[in-house]
């Protein structure tokens, strides 16, 4: 299985802020404890080198990818600490070639039909949408989706769990993001039961949307 099957299958990456690489080992023991087996380490913390090479080497049944990741050099540094996918804000071209010619998983941000098709002369499928509830949301990915046969969204910025499972019933969608399963307060305070249920609650309602 691919990283993009699994993600779809999925059907959630958490986005993850840990500031403490203590409590990256623990929470992604949640969030599979959950049903979650993907997950985006975002790159807006010092900790966050260290948090994808503990998840990377102690949990390798987790799929670890690296978020907010903006510029080439920090990809590189990603991929070199176990990171599986990268995941970007926006379109970096520098960032988009070395993933694709180099074979590994890229979702870039394109909320544009120009930013579309430079992800598409890239060969790639599946991009981020973000902030979705600042461009439209659903309403805007199915107008794009019509013109982009084939192309899957990742929706993150204002998916909730009262919104998800409409996100989820949408064929253009392959995964939601968002961090209400693992807000970055709960791991703080380690709150790895509540992340786990959160998770599960999560799962079930992408399942039953899906059923």
């Amino acid at each position: 299985m691919t990283v993009m099957e699994r993600c779809e299958k999925c059907g959630i990456v958490p986005v993850v802020v840990i500031e403490d690489a203590k409590d990256a080992v623990a929470t992604a023991k949640a969030l599979l404890a959950g049903g979650i087996d993907v997950m985006e380490v975002t790159m807006r913390t010092a900790a966050a080198i260290d948090v994808i090479k503990e998840v990377s080497a102690k949990v390798p049944e987790m799929l670890v990818g690296a978020g907010t990741v903006l510029t080439l050099e920090q990809c590189k540094e990603c991929l070199a600490a176990g990171a599986n996918f990268i995941v970007s804000p926006g379109f970096d071209d520098a960032t988009v070639k070395y993933c694709v010619e180099n074979g590994i998983p890229v979702i870039p941000g394109c909320v544009t039909p120009t930013e579309i098709m430079y992800a598409k002369a890239y060969g790639l499928n599946t991009i981020k949408f973000f902030p979705a509830n600042v461009y439209g949301g659903l309403k805007a990915m199915k107008a794009l989706s019509g013109p982009f046969v084939g192309l899957k969204f990742v929706p993150t910025g204002g998916v909730s769990a009262e919104t998800l499972k409409e996100y989820a019933e949408a064929p253009f969608i392959a995964a939601v993001g968002g961090s209400w399963v693992c807000t970055k307060k709960d791991i703080a305070e380690n709150n790895f039961d509540k992340i786990t249920a959160l998770s599960k609650e999560a799962r079930d309602i992408i399942d039953a949307a899906r059923a």
